[in-house]
């Protein structure tokens, strides 16, 4: 049995997401906003995310009475982005996060990313076309976004009480805040956030989380592993106060601050004059100077390098370490650092990072979907009857190979509970992946199930295919979705669906021997409403249903726009009409879909979950795809989940003509057909 865990989402709040639009859309709006600003000599007032208390605090009780100030009435001089190479001085403030300066620590050391993230084109020179906009870029729902914001900034008494740059003008570190606040809703939303979700976010790539202290040797081999492909590897200390806003950080005995991602660059190898060979770790502190490390190794000046061969510290640079770097024993690394945060990038997104371009880069492919209610939201493998439902994915590998698989929700205000299953496939692949097949066969790959925005797995996998299924942890629940699978490897991942198909004829014909007699009793009935030609209508067939059926539950099927949808499944010679033959065959076809609708109708007779449409019509007769099964239940389906009969009986109808329609104007099955706009008009309002 799967169990969730809460990844300490806040509740589900009120607050609009950002409208933030794809690069083109806002590049557009971003010369808009500063064209009309100009125009009217006015500074932007963001209308999306205004200057209020809601916008900071919006579910707890704000601490102050905060002042929304620009930078221009802060400052006598302020600065976008210093050019200068200068220490790194963001602190978060009184109410800012820890996480967050971490993060930027890290993104300022991966210049190639940072100028993605933060455009440096923007000034607050009024020659320089200042207006109050900014704009920041960001991968958010499995894209990347530009966000525009305007620069009033909260403050307290005069001073940031956020994110902001300590000793410099710079403004960029709370701008690019903001624009994150307001993706998230509010400021108060990014208590709850994490670095790995903010490394993501701010780089592109897929994170993952790997325990030191569980096994240091295979951390060792990993690392290095990882190190000469294009991921952006970091160490952590956590603890207890990870993520709060203390004013000093808490500092390690060795001079490592808890909480702080601290960039690795290197595993080496040295030998001493002794022969003993000791594995050293170069990493960088993204807090400048205050947070270096003072024990064994640590620069050209410790002790311990002078037991080191000249040769040796020649080829590891050690005369040009820059300021923030240090040495570190592994042993040493792996008693202080909990635990390795790793941001996964690929190849084009690792492109303009410098510092990666000489590695090996991921090849990954990226799937983005959608839980749909009633159609691919089937919840995780306990609900053994709607798990097949959800998204299928064939994952081929060319290769054994160890993968990184990681999935991201779309739903931030109100996250799901979310993770995903991977199956082994035989050698006959994809020939019945349904509902038996999950029942049958025993998962390979069980993701964690979190609230968290991602959930990610690393695992070992044999070379041929895999069926991988991305999901909620209860059924029915909505949000869209990223997946994507990382290796070194060349690797496939393509959606599992199938293609539309008529079985069997979903309109049965009444047998004469076997059905005649027990449809004979009908007659008398058809023949008192029926016309000198024997024929009915649609009215007339309206009021011999609701005659002939025995019961409400079938008679739902008996309303004048069903009736209507039979004649024209129907009437073979285009007037409107149906003779009794047609009728026989109409009752014959529902006592066939009613036999059909009650097998999957067992918990509750007469309501059929939207979950189990597509097995109920693929009893009737037809293979439909996903698109097909989404547009149906958005047309059937009831504000409780469900569908009755009449609801099921239309849907059959609708598919059935236009099934016929295909097969009329496609005899060579060539699997297209032409139409002109009338006959689509008439063949659409047909079905």
């Amino acid at each position: 049995m799967l169990r969730a865990t809460q990844g300490g989402h806040p509740p589900p709040t009120l607050a609009l997401q950002a409208t933030s639009a794809p690069a083109a859309h806002v590049m557009a709006e971003y010369s808009r906003v500063t064209k009309a600003c100009n125009e009217r000599g006015e500074l932007w007032e963001d209308p999306d995310f205004p200057a209020s208390q809601t916008s900071v605090f919006y579910h707890q009780t704000p601490p102050f009475s905060f002042t929304w100030r620009r930078p221009t009435e802060l400052v006598q001089n302020p600065i976008f982005i210093s050019e200068e190479n200068y220490q790194f001085d963001i602190v978060h403030g009184k109410l800012g996060d820890r996480w967050f300066v971490s993060c930027l620590g890290c993104l300022h050391l991966t210049k190639g990313l940072f100028y993605r993230v933060v455009p440096a084109d923007q000034d607050f020179q009024p020659e320089a076309g200042y207006c109050g906009v900014f704009r920041f870029r960001v991968w958010w729902c499995g894209e990347w976004r530009e966000v525009l914001v305007d620069d009033r900034l909260p403050t307290v008494n005069g001073k940031l009480v956020f994110v902001h740059s300590q000793s410099t003008n710079q403004f960029w570190p709370a701008l690019l805040e903001k624009a994150y606040a307001k993706l998230h809703g509010s400021y108060e939303a990014l208590k709850y956030g994490t670095s790995l979700d903010g490394l993501s976010d701010f780089t592109g790539g897929v994170a993952e989380c790997v325990s030191l202290r569980a096994d240091p040797t295979t951390c060792g081999r990993l690392l290095a592993k990882l190190l000469n492909l294009t991921s952006i590897v970091t160490a952590v200390v956590t603890g207890h106060n990870h993520g709060q806003s203390k004013i000093q950080p808490e500092k390690l005995a060795n001079g490592i601050v808890m909480g702080v991602n601290y960039r690795i660059y290197a595993i080496e190898k040295v030998e001493r004059y002794s022969g003993e060979q000791v594995s050293l770790v170069r990493l960088r502190t993204p807090l400048g100077t205050s947070g270096e490390y003072l024990g064994s190794w640590r620069g050209r000046d410790a002790p311990e390098w002078d037991d080191v061969h000249q040769h040796e510290r020649d080829r590891l640079n050690l005369k040009l370490t820059p300021e923030g770097e240090f040495w570190m024993s592994y042993s040493d690394f792996v008693r202080t650092f909990t635990q390795l945060e790793v941001i996964h990038l690929d190849g084009e997104t690792s492109r303009d990072e410098p510092s990666l371009r000489h590695k090996t880069p991921w090849t990954s492919r990226v799937y983005q979907g959608t839980w749909l209610k009633g159609v691919t939201a089937g919840g995780c493998r306990n609900n053994a009857d709607t798990f097949h439902i959800n998204p299928q994915l064939h994952l081929i590998l060319s290769d054994m190979e160890e993968v990184v698989i990681s999935l991201n929700q779309h739903s931030v205000m109100e996250p799901k509970v979310i993770g995903f299953t991977a199956y082994p496939l035989s050698k006959n692949g994809l020939d019945s992946i349904s509902k038996a097949f999950f029942k049958k066969n025993k998962s390979l790959v069980n993701s964690q199930y979190t609230n968290s925005r991602q959930v990610g797995e690393r695992v070992q996998l044999e070379q041929g295919g895999y069926i991988l299924l991305p999901t909620t942890f209860e059924p029915g629940q909505e949000s869209s979705f990223t997946l994507r699978v990382f290796s070194s490897k060349p690797l496939k991942l393509k959606l599992v669906d199938t293609a539309p198909s008529l079985v069997k004829p979903a309109l049965l014909k009444a047998r004469g021997s076997v059905d005649g007699k027990s449809l004979q009793q009908y007659e008398a009935v058809f023949l008192q409403v029926a016309d000198e030609h024997r024929t009915v209508n649609a009215f007339e067939l309206h009021e011999l249903l609701e005659a002939c059926l025995p019961n409400d539950y079938i008679k739902s099927c008996a309303s004048l726009d069903i009736c209507r949808q039979v004649i024209l499944a129907l009437d073979s010679s285009s007037t409107g009409r149906l003779k009794f033959s047609d009728f026989k065959d109409l009752m014959v076809s529902l006592k066939f879909w009613q036999n059909a609708f009650k097998s999957h109708t067992k918990e509750r007779t007469g309501i059929l979950k939207a979950e189990r449409l597509r097995d109920a019509l693929e009893d009737v007769g037809f293979q439909l795809n996903t698109e097909v099964v989404s547009t149906l239940v958005l047309r059937y389906m009831r504000k409780d989940g469900t569908l009755r009969f009449g609801d099921f009986v239309s849907a059959v109808l609708h598919l059935s003509v236009a099934f016929n329609i295909f097969e009329k104007r496609d005899p060579l099955q060539n699997g297209a057909i032409k139409f002109s706009l009338g006959e689509w008009l008439k063949c659409g309002l047909m079905c």
